[in-house]
């Protein structure tokens, strides 16, 4: 056989090769595309960027009532408000502030409305050293207290914040404690993490191997 004929044969059954191959990758291809698990989407409440809950501040800035932070709505002026303490020394909430959970702590040593309440003027906040803190200013009273935390919170390694790193570049919004905490039982509530990245193919099935019985 020639050099001619061996290219010749050589081609074509390449071209048979190539033929096959085209029927094959057609053949599967027009076969029915499977149909695909629809994927559950994303509760929203895992989008909300609201805080758990509202400063004084922010009530201020948008405008909404303030009524609750009235207390000479029905405290007297000039009196420091009274408080009622149980035999065990634990205070008693009044009917009027029943919403109010007293938990600030472990040993109870700090639910007294005025470690951090001035009891001669209810319209501000009092820190440890005596300073009278307005309520907007409120994070002064949380660090008079928790220091270490306070120094985080101030540097961005503590609470949410957000906006420009550079304040050159713009503003920044750090969110208080307040908005966090409650500030009479400032312990965190756990909350249920978002839900990891979806895989967009469904889930492997491992079969299921049953053992032989025992003999």
């Amino acid at each position: 056989m020639t050099s001619q004929s061996k290219t010749t044969a050589v081609l074509l059954g390449l071209a048979i090769v190539f033929f096959v191959l085209a029927a094959a990758f057609y053949g599967s291809s027009s076969t029915a595309v499977p149909v695909r698990t629809p994927i559950p989407l994303v509760d929203k409440s895992f989008l909300d960027v609201a805080t758990w809950r509202k400063s004084y501040a922010d009530l201020v800035r948008n405008k909404e009532d303030l009524s609750d932070f009235d207390c000479y709505g029905c405290h007297e002026k000039g009196k420091a408000p009274p408080l009622r303490f149980d035999a065990n020394q634990k205070l008693i909430v009044p009917e009027e502030h029943k919403d109010i959970v007293m938990g600030h702590g472990f040993s109870g040593r700090n639910n007294n409305c005025f470690n951090c309440h001035n009891e001669n003027n209810l319209e501000f906040l009092q820190a440890r050293d005596g300073r009278d803190i307005k309520f907007e200013d409120s994070p002064q009273l949380c660090g008079s207290c928790h220091g270490p935390t306070y120094r985080d919170w101030e540097a961005g390694a503590h609470g949410r914040t957000s906006g420009y790193w550079d304040r050159s570049k713009g503003p920044i919004d750090r969110k208080l404690c307040v908005n966090c905490h409650d500030p009479h039982s400032p312990h965190f509530p756990g909350r249920q993490p978002a839900p990891g990245p979806h895989p967009l193919r469904a889930p492997a099935t491992v079969p299921v191997v049953e053992s032989e019985p025992n003999h």
